[in-house]
């Protein structure tokens, strides 16, 4: 898939974004530690006739930390970009914890969006201080040091790819590994090591964290557009309470859950159907 990558600047703040394929635009909000090159799920979307374009969020890759003051100003600015592309709507994805960006997004700019697709979101207060998770992120992401805990992470996997992809299995999945091989597809360990090889966590995980705690139950109930919400059932990473928890508070909604073997609903045996899922609700709403 050929990417282009261009830098929006308003008011001295820039926006790194990419863009891939042609035909009706999807927004993507991407997940934590992640940014303008992620890839997750994209090649079904190009060869469907849509084209994906895919902002860094507030902090990560080329986009200014200013634009991460808030919610309410990140999506400004997300707005401010789909102005200079010169698109009246768009299909919004948000995935992981870019779940409150595309929430907040859908529930302030309705007349932008087609449609909203939820995939392993976060939805409502996700990691707070006394998590265990959340004083590792503080240690590991922190951003004068993060850089070295992904050249780590990432040499070791390159290294070592599966024990590595073992290792890691844990943070995303509910099953143990064992039970989850007839869910596991042979490139898996090899997408897992690329995905490592392209994370960074910059000033946006932290900003993630804050931002995470700024979208309320009436955001969800403002978001008008027809909304699809994926999310495995196994998922380790976010909690089954928030795939259920949007349903719950967005009208125009359907569930939609995945018995892949965790929060990356993109790999393994049931992709497919994810893919399968996506496009055809897509499909249904194209102008």
């Amino acid at each position: 898939m050929e990417r282009r990558i261009e830098v929006f600047s308003s008011e001295g703040v820039s926006i790194e974004y990419s863009i891939i394929g042609k035909g009706e635009p999807i927004l993507v909000m991407h997940g934590g530690h992640s940014n303008c090159n992620e890839e997750f799920g994209y090649k079904a979307l190009v060869e469907n006739g849509f084209s994906v374009i895919t902002p860094s969020r507030a902090g990560y890759g080329g986009t200014s930390i200013e634009v991460g003051k808030s919610l309410s100003i990140a999506c400004e600015y997300y707005l401010k970009l789909i102005n200079h592309l010169k698109i009246e709507k768009v299909h919004l994805l948000a995935i992981s914890a870019g779940g409150p960006s595309g929430l907040y997004f859908a529930s302030k700019y309705p007349k932008f969006v087609c449609t909203l697709t939820l995939q392993s979101a976060v939805t409502k207060k996700w990691l707070i201080p006394k998590d265990k998770e959340y004083k590792a992120a503080r240690i590991l992401f922190r951003p004068k040091t993060e850089k070295y805990t992904w050249i780590l992470i990432s040499s070791m996997n390159n290294i070592f790819p599966q024990f590595i992809f073992k290792q890691m299995f844990s943070s995303f999945s509910k099953l143990r590994f064992s039970e989850a091989k007839d869910k596991i597809n042979k490139g898996d360990v090899e997408a897992v090591r690329k995905m490592n090889n392209r994370q960074r966590s910059g000033y946006g995980f932290f900003i993630d964290l804050a931002q995470i705690n700024e979208i309320t139950i009436e955001d969800l109930r403002a978001v008008t557009c027809p909304t699809l919400i994926m999310h495995s059932k196994h998922d380790g990473s976010v909690p089954l309470d928030h795939p259920y928890y949007a349903h719950e508070n967005i009208p125009f909604s359907e569930l939609y859950l995945l018995d892949s073997w965790g929060h990356l609903i993109w790999l393994g045996k049931s992709s497919n159907e994810t893919d399968e899922n996506i496009i055809g609700f897509l499909k249904s709403y194209k102008r």
